[in-house]
């Protein structure tokens, strides 16, 4: 239904940023697939649905109605620009939006209880407000909803197999993740940064791309333009989780909402850690960060190092290839000024 042949967009980057906020966007696109978000968990079992609307920030333990927020809806806004960046309304990606919405949220409710996090945008996490079985449940009763609302759409099992390889590479890489805690910090076993690279598009990259790209096969993009976005959208993933790393360590507080330092009092292995584990200064790091003492004097050391300057420049890499996907397939040039919009505002947060 889809027009195909739609404008080059020619604009430069920084203009096209310029031209477009990127909240609009995100609000434009919420309010456009909130309503069959809210449809689709309405046919849930009436408690699952409410551990849902929980997790999506729209109600309170027990049912009653929350001013949380329930996210940015990054995703949902990328699924409706692919599906206007083929040239379609961007209605036509409401479905992908959903369901991506809904995998999404699947598996932040399972990702809580294996990291056993207690709190999620300022409240308790599902499992903490209604315990792990019935988290677990709400998030299989999730994945189940995803698969249905795609399968209802024109040309569904090929979008459910689109979605399905997305949520495979997500699996491969959150397990990556968590295999990557119990490996040491030095030595021949220790994590490289691009077994990091690999493990960051599976976990978070895929799904990026499976909305963007879901929303332009919904849109009757062509296929080379929904592979493009797809890469985009992997690359974006690298990208955002680098600048997330790197928020970890040296983010404000008050715009994070995490503890200063958070990451190294946690100990986890991200990217500036990884790059500063492999310099002249990793054995000292390596000390300091086994001990889970002296984040402070970590960070600084980490930084001595050259570990957040070259994962900036990493982030910088992924999203030059970014622009590079982006520009080389016709796409309607508002929705790829939204795009990149969307893309500056995803990236370059407080770093």
């Amino acid at each position: 239904m889809a027009v195909r042949t739609t404008r080059q967009d020619t604009a430069t980057p920084a203009t096209t940023t310029r031209s477009a906020d990127a909240h609009q966007v995100l609000e434009r696109c919420r309010a456009l697939v909130r309503p069959a978000l809210a449809e689709a968990v309405g046919r849930l079992h009436p408690w699952v649905g409410e551990m849902a609307a929980y997790s999506f920030g729209w109600c309170e333990v027990g049912g009653a109605p929350a001013v949380a927020s329930g996210g940015k809806g990054v995703r949902q806004a990328l699924a409706v620009l692919g599906a206007e960046a083929a040239g379609a309304p961007g209605r036509s990606g409401v479905a992908a939006a959903v369901a991506v919405e809904l995998v999404h949220t699947f598996s932040l409710l399972h990702d809580d209880i294996m990291d056993g996090d207690a709190d999620r945008r300022r409240r308790p996490t599902v499992w903490k407000a209604y315990g792990t079985g019935p988290a677990v449940l709400a998030g299989d009763a999730l994945f189940a909803l995803a698969v249905e609302t795609l399968a209802a759409q024109p040309g569904g099992a090929g979008a459910v197999r689109t979605l399905s390889g997305a949520l495979g590479d997500l699996v491969r890489g959150q397990a990556d993740d968590l295999l990557f805690a119990e490996r040491p910090w030095t030595g021949p076993r220790r994590v490289r940064p691009d077994e990091y690279r690999t493990m960051a598009e599976h976990k978070t990259g895929a799904l990026l791309g499976c909305a963007a790209a879901l929303g332009a096969v919904l849109g009757g993009a062509a296929p080379e333009t929904v592979t493009a976005l797809d890469r985009a959208g992997r690359h974006l993933g690298i990208a955002f989780q680098i600048v997330d790393d790197v928020l970890g360590i040296w983010g404000d507080p008050r715009v994070t909402g995490k503890p200063v330092h958070g990451d190294l009092r946690e100990r986890k292995k991200t990217f500036p850690v990884l790059v500063a584990l492999g310099s002249p200064s990793g054995g000292r790091l390596a000390a300091l960060l086994e001990s889970g003492e002296e984040p402070d004097a970590a960070a600084a050391l980490i930084e001595e190092a050259g570990g957040r300057s070259a994962a900036l420049a990493e982030a910088r890499r992924h999203i030059a290839v970014v622009e590079t996907a982006l520009a080389g397939v016709p796409l309607a040039s508002g929705a790829a000024g939204e795009l990149r919009s969307l893309l500056d505002f995803l990236v370059r947060r407080d770093v």
